[in-house]
């Protein structure tokens, strides 16, 4: 890291006011803190960081420093490679900044095959962090078993389910099932008989005593009543009157309450009938006036609901632990038992060409399976879902869901709310804004609705990708409708104004259009950009952009160093 980067660093924390995912300062004056050990696992657990020692939150990350620079790079590099295992190897460098000397360390992500990282003191499960938001979160012991097993790829979809024979699945389904295998990959099933199908794949296996056995993939697919053998392998549906839950005004619990019980088939269509019972049709505005459609596209619902019960943790300890769905008057959010798995990440997810199957043999099955009364089949197990999902939402002039990925769970979240309604609409209009394009009226109307953007939110909003997306931003933070704390990676986007906001005096013909606004404060001046900033009410960002336009018209020159904080602007007597 350079001292021009982590200047960049201090700068965005002391912008935004605390520490974030990727980012932990500690003042570390007399020596090394505990809780950097912590720290250390989170980041390894995580997607790595920057630790800075030296730096002081408290007093708004004033420079403090250390007072033994070799000491503390020393004592830090024994401490990554000796108290945490696996070892942590960190880049340490000491830089000189704002008269102290600060220690930064740049910590790696552990290999997914070595995770947890833990302190050894520890042990492994009181040892564990993870970055949670801007701090340090202890791992339960569920959730260090959930980074163990995912060192390679679990097998438990593939154990004999004790007192389980071929018996326990619907001959019906198994019939379907092996007819579409012989037809679609007749070079491997053409000639099989079902019996023979369903050891293929891995639906029946032999147990340790050699008996013959449905596996557990094979009884969630094709199984008579699979809850005959895990009662909680099923999935809840609850709709909470209030958007807290429960009304405690009037007692009511809840409007409705369903247990979803079956095979996953079976599950999928069950679960999709009582959300559609409970789902409320609003009218929307289309080219050949009014139509209804569903609170929530079915489509992104559907893949939510299939990915929740095909990709569960299927292991000892979640067995007990149900899929659940929770619809309440803002929203409907997913939930199923087991983190994201592999090399999926948040950031990564729904991303062309990275997927991963916790459970691969039953993915595979479900590919073949259809849902009962349709001709589809339950999943294509081609890492489309998320994608599918997201077109789905935009589509219907919706926000992206909301993912929360806890290791030992998965949660999906809508909001209800249509981004584009004829209200957020009539308020983009009101603007006065030319030129602006789809993606960038979505993303006012979901900073109007009191979100904060970074380019990763945006992306996953309109489906652009992370150049378009960061032109767009920046366009609309030139514009003045957005206001951007932080730079780079950090970068975050905040609503800016309102109509109510905008005079008469602010609304040239072309209100974007901010030269006019530069040249009459400048007049005869030479200010700074601080003092351009101040005297036209527009936002620092605002003014830089103005100024580049200006002096490559040759109407504004510039004073000083091009580079430096104290550079000066006048105009040049040319006419714009």
């Amino acid at each position: 890291m350079t001292d021009e980067e982590l200047a960049e660093i201090v700068g965005n924390l002391r912008a935004l006011g605390s520490d974030v995912a990727e980012v932990e300062a500690k003042r570390a004056q007399t020596g090394l803190p505990r809780s950097v050990r912590e720290t250390l696992s989170s980041f390894a657990n995580t997607a790595g960081g920057v630790l800075i020692l030296g730096l002081d939150e408290s007093r708004g990350f004033f420079a403090s420093g250390v007072a033994d620079a070799a000491k503390t790079t020393a004592d830090l590099g024994a401490m990554c490679s000796t108290e945490m295992e696996p070892p942590v190897r960190p880049l340490i460098r000491a830089h000189l900044f704002e008269g102290v000397t600060l220690v930064v360390a740049e910590i790696p992500e552990a290999d997914p095959s070595l995770k947890p990282c833990y302190y050894k003191g520890a042990g492994a499960t009181k040892g564990s962090y993870v970055r949670v938001g801007d701090g340090d979160r202890q791992l339960s012991a569920y959730e260090v078993q959930m980074l163990i097993s995912s060192r390679g790829q679990p097998r438990e979809d593939e154990q004999a389910v004790v007192g389980s024979s071929i018996d326990s699945l619907d001959p019906d389904a198994v019939r379907a099932l092996a007819a579409r295998l012989r037809q679609t990959r007749p070079y491997a099933f053409g000639d099989q008989s079902d019996e023979q199908v369903l050891r293929d794949i891995r639906a029946l296996v032999v147990d340790a005593s050699g008996a013959e056995r449905a596996s557990l993939a094979g009884l969630l697919t094709l199984g008579r009543y699979p809850q005959g053998s895990f009662p909680q392998l099923m999935l809840t549906f609850v709709h909470y009157p209030t958007e807290g839950g429960a009304d405690d005004a009037t007692g009511e619990r809840f409007v409705d309450n369903v247990m979803v019980e079956g095979p996953i088939p079976v599950m999928v269509r069950e679960t999709m009938a009582v959300i559609r019972r409970n789902m409320s049709r609003r009218a929307v505005v289309t080219g050949h006036g009014r139509s209804d459609v569903w609170e929530y596209p079915e489509t992104a619902l559907r893949e939510a609901v299939v990915n929740a019960l095909a990709h569960r943790d299927l292991s000892a300890p979640s067995l007990g632990t149900q899929v659940q769905v929770e619809m309440y008057p803002d929203r409907i959010s997913i939930r199923n038992p087991g983190g994201l798995f592999g090399p999926v990440t948040l950031d990564t997810l729904g991303a062309e060409g990275i997927s991963s199957s916790r459970n691969a043999t039953l993915l595979k099955i479900l590919e073949d399976v259809t849902v009962p009364g349709e001709s589809r089949t339950v999943c294509e197990n081609r890492g489309s879902g998320i994608r599918s999902m997201m077109a789905a939402l935009r589509a219907a002039g919706m926000s992206a869901p909301r993912f929360v990925d806890r290791i030992s769970s998965f949660t999906v979240e809508f909001p209800s709310h249509c981004l584009l309604g004829a209200d957020a609409v009539e308020w983009i209009a009101g603007l006065g804004e030319q030129g602006l394009t789809d993606s960038q009226c979505m993303a006012l109307a979901l900073l109007r609705s009191g979100q904060v953007l970074d380019n990763g939110a945006y992306r996953a909003a309109t489906g652009l990708d992370s150049r378009v997306a960061t032109v767009e931003l920046q366009d609309l933070v030139t514009r003045g409708l957005v206001e951007q704390t932080g730079t780079r990676r950090w970068a975050r986007y905040r609503s800016a104004a309102t109509p109510a906001d905008r005079t008469s005096v602010d609304r040239p013909s072309a209100w974007g259009d901010r030269r006019g606004r530069i040249l009459d404060a400048l007049g005869g001046k030479t200010l700074s950009r601080a003092e351009l900033s101040s005297a036209t009410g527009l936002s620092d960002q605002t003014v830089l952009h103005w100024l580049r336009i200006l002096r490559g018209e040759g109407v504004v020159e510039i004073v000083g160093p091009p580079r430096s904080r104290n550079a000066r602007y006048r105009r040049t007597g040319r006419r714009v």
